[in-house]
């Protein structure tokens, strides 16, 4: 059975008077972390009414956003069937899903000279006709007539209204059919938007000879088929048609890729080169000229202080666009950075052993070398490690200013509102060089500081 502890009287005031920090705690220590987090409430509600936080979620455009997701993992096929001289006329969109004259087994032509748009089912789809529309909703048919003035929405009342897929703002009818896509109906050209799961043409687009073959059969025809081409055999002749991709352009993402690459590594290089020698400088238990050390301390922080997107913005202005803005945008800062972390990680060396170095006449020069390099040689890798894995993924920011690179690529790719299927294929390479890097930094750092997965 637990007993309690008594203590008398005089026991307490000996403790009391013993600890009383324990006993006789502050009214900061009593409410400071009631207190702390009372003004952090307080701030962050002052800061949800003057950004306009509730306001800016209620009047977001939460539609558009669902749209644009789903164009990350599915593609929109956008036909515009114009009405021209009484026929109807299909235009596609720049980036040619299908080769010309294909059969599209969603887009069928009416005997009289028009189309039908099937989306889910024969029971959903849109038939176009020069004059008139019609728009099948779950079987029932909501006719549409198509005059030079406009077009005539089909008739609604209030036994009979319009279903929620389906809509009319004065200039156009919108008939909307979910995932599968919708139509907008106007006088001029009823403009298609047909979505499927999957990114259309990915590996080739409709130029190539291997455009609409199953895997099957691209395996058959890379190890045993004839050749389709005499001058290569047909796996190089895969791997041309993908890298010449002129849809995803394969190529180009994969060279900007490694610009980025190259931007972030030797930006990290030469940071570490460039800090390396000055840390000595700005370290105070290495050099005892305290303006030295002041002076060096302050050109480290006026550097870093700048932030890589401004020394980007400032080197593109200079240089042009390309990757030599990137570099030293990442060399300015990194040189800043690195030189603060590898000065403090000097001035907290074991002086024992460059007392002990010293001991036996070596010169400055060698009492560091043997003395002190020893020491910070691993940390100063590890720091340089991490920020070349870090820099990796800045210079895609620095790169959509200008810097070069797959940033510049991807804000391209955003800029036209309609390739976020391409975005998602950016976003991935980048996450995947990400990992990669970053496993690769994890076990040079492990291996040379003695953390986890050491061996």
């Amino acid at each position: 059975m637990p007993t309690s502890l008594k203590v008398n009287a005089v026991d307490a005031a000996r403790l009391t008077s013993a600890y009383p920090e324990v006993f006789r705690r502050s009214f900061a220590q009593r409410f400071g972390l009631a207190l702390g987090a009372g003004i952090t409430a307080l701030y962050l509600a002052l800061c949800f009414v003057a950004f306009d936080v509730g306001p800016a979620f209620v009047n977001g455009r939460w539609d558009r956003a669902s749209v644009y997701l789903q164009d990350w993992y599915s593609w929109r096929a956008q036909p515009r069937l114009r009405f021209e001289g009484g026929a109807v006329v299909p235009q596609w969109s720049s980036r040619g899903q299908y080769p010309p004259g294909a059969e599209i087994d969603w887009l069928r032509p009416l005997p009289d000279g028009g189309y039908s748009v099937i989306y889910e089912d024969a029971d959903n789809r849109v038939d176009v006709r020069a004059t008139k529309v019609d728009i099948y909703i779950d079987g029932t048919r909501w006719p549409v007539a198509v005059t030079e003035d406009g077009v005539v929405p089909p008739p609604a009342t209030e036994e009979n209204p319009y279903p929620a897929t389906l809509s009319y703002d004065g200039g156009k009818v919108v008939v909307t059919y979910g995932f599968e896509g919708q139509a907008e109906i106007r006088s001029s050209q009823v403009f298609v938007q047909r979505r499927f799961l999957g990114w259309a043409n990915f590996f080739f687009d409709t130029r190539s000879p291997f455009w609409g073959k199953s895997f099957g059969e691209l395996v058959r025809l890379a190890a045993i088929g004839d050749r389709l081409d005499p001058a290569r055999s047909n796996l190089v002749h895969m791997g041309d048609d993908f890298l010449g991709n002129r849809v995803w352009q394969h190529a180009d993402i994969l060279s900007k890729l490694l610009q980025t690459l190259v931007m972030a590594f030797v930006g990290t290089l030469l940071a570490t080169l460039f800090a390396f020698p000055l840390a000595f400088l700005a370290a105070r238990n290495i050099t005892r000229s305290r303006l030295a050390t002041w002076g060096m301390k302050r050109a480290f922080d006026f550097l870093r202080s700048i932030d890589m997107l401004i020394w980007a913005l400032f080197f593109t202005r200079g240089f042009g666009p390309g990757p030599i803005p990137g570099i030293a945008a990442i060399f300015f800062t990194d040189a800043g950075a690195l030189g603060k972390v590898y000065a403090e990680a000097l001035e907290n060396v074991d002086d024992r052993q460059r007392e002990g170095v010293k001991s036996v006449g070596a010169s400055p020069a060698l009492v560091n070398r043997y003395g002190v390099v020893p020491q910070v040689l691993p940390v100063f890798i590890s720091q340089s490690l991490y920020f070349w894995e870090s820099n990796t993924r800045s210079a895609t920011i620095i790169g959509a200013v200008g810097a070069g690179g797959i940033g510049l690529k991807l804000l391209e790719a955003m800029g036209t509102n309609a390739d976020w299927d391409k975005v998602a294929y950016m976003v991935l390479l980048i996450l995947l060089v990400v990992f990669v890097f970053d496993a690769i930094s994890n076990a040079l750092r492990s291996r040379l500081i003695g953390g986890p997965g050491h061996c």
